[in-house]
């Protein structure tokens, strides 16, 4: 079970949306944003941990983006 799903909807959402705009800019670029699937944000995101996850959504709040 990935701790993704522990989340709430709206950390979620805007981990999601911090992980489309950084780390899937190029492919979004080259091959269109319906590429890039909610599922696929999610592997990376349990890919970087709970840590890294708790620090991106301190990040996205930070910047005003929730």
């Amino acid at each position: 079970m990935s701790f993704t799903s522990t989340l709430t909807q709206q950390d979620r959402d805007l981990l999601r949306g911090i992980v489309r705009k950084v780390h899937f800019a190029h492919v979004e670029a080259k091959h269109g944003k319906a590429f890039v699937t909610d599922k696929e944000c999610d592997k990376l995101i349990d890919s970087f941990g709970p840590e890294i996850a708790e620090r991106m959504i301190r990040f996205g709040v930070d910047k005003g983006l929730r």
